[in-house]
């Protein structure tokens, strides 16, 4: 049986509105990376080399990321080879199911939250500005709420102009506290009165925001490592979760900045922002690979309730929908 069949059959089985967000929210990347594939099989009538060669290109462009395509490639050619593949239009199937075998080999990495049932979960939030950090917040305190949370906010980003209101407009939108001092203020200090706050109120999730000026200024690094350290001190072994927000538009420069932040500050897991809005979804494959940190949660669309856990099945059904759903059950 196809990859594709099994995929149709599982995807069938779970005809929720989750599954028909990545549908959605990955049509740019499917419309662009899809009509490559479908018109490189269109042109050859056999696999061969050259074959292989132009399909290197269109995961390049997809930001798949240069080693994790070298990988497939490999594999790609090998498993053509044991399974006496002739038809180009066979091969679909085989990349579909090689990248969900990529996203889940090496160390085995869980995409689920490290929530403490037992007591206050710390959720540190980190990333330069423009990435979506606060709206992913605000989403994720719908998202908490909405599953009979009690959630309160810290609004560590006492740098950029308009962070802290910005975060309150989100509070008051999800219906939850936002704990906050003066802009300019010292964020570390704003984390120990968040900390306070939190156990005091019974809080069960604290989503704590943090400045996202340029990844390269030394200066931001080290005041990340300080508001981590003050977590840490008042609560032991928080933060629980440490989340990278990235913009999944900026493609290659999203990993250079999850490099430098995963240095500084322990990442356990990637927010991959406006993933909606690429034609380079790809990029899920590449962080994996490339830098070994679950992709956790993946932003679909605009809406209070897109973003969503991300999924390596429901991603790749998200990129060949078209074909998996014409094949045959």
């Amino acid at each position: 049986m196809s990859f594709f069949k099994k995929l149709k059959e599982k995807i069938t089985k779970s005809t929720d509105s989750v599954t028909e967000k990545f549908k959605e929210g990955l049509s740019k990347t499917r419309n662009n990376f899809s009509s490559k594939v479908n018109d490189l099989v269109a042109r050859y009538r056999k696999v061969d080399e050259e074959f292989f060669e132009e399909l290197e290109e269109i995961l390049i462009q997809a930001d798949v990321g240069f080693d994790t395509v070298m990988e497939l490639i490999d594999e790609l050619k090998m498993e053509v080879k044991r399974r006496n593949i002739q038809e180009p239009s066979e091969v679909q199937s085989v990349i579909s199911e090689k990248l969900v075998d990529i996203y889940n080999s090496g160390e085995e990495l869980s995409s689920d939250l490290n929530m403490q049932p037992d007591g206050l979960t710390v959720i540190l939030f980190v990333g330069v500005n423009g990435v979506g950090k606060t709206t992913t917040i605000g989403k994720l305190a719908h998202k908490f709420k909405s599953e009979g949370k009690k959630v309160l906010l810290a609004a560590g980003d006492t740098f950029r102009a308009g962070a802290i209101e910005q975060l309150e407009v989100w509070g008051d939108r999800v219906g939850v506290e936002t704990i906050k001092q003066a802009e300019g203020s010292d964020p570390a200090a704003v984390m120990f009165d968040a900390i306070a706050a939190a156990k005091s109120r019974k809080a069960d999730i604290l989503l704590c925001d943090t400045a996202g000026r340029l990844q390269n200024k030394v200066n931001l690094m080290k005041e990340l490592e300080k508001v981590k350290r003050v977590i840490e001190r008042e609560i032991p072994g928080a933060p629980h979760e440490v989340l990278l927000v990235l913009d999944a538009t900026t493609g290659q420069n999203a990993l250079i900045q999850a490099k430098t932040f995963k240095e500084a500050t322990n990442v356990s897991g990637i927010v991959l922002s406006k993933l909606d809005g690429t034609a380079k979804g790809g990029i899920v494959l590449a962080i994996r690979k490339e830098l070994n940190i679950p992709v956790k949660f993946v932003g679909l669309g605009e809406k209070m309730d897109d973003l969503q856990e991300f999924d390596a099945e429901k991603y790749v059904y998200g990129l060949f929908a078209d074909q998996v759903e014409k094949t045959e059950a």
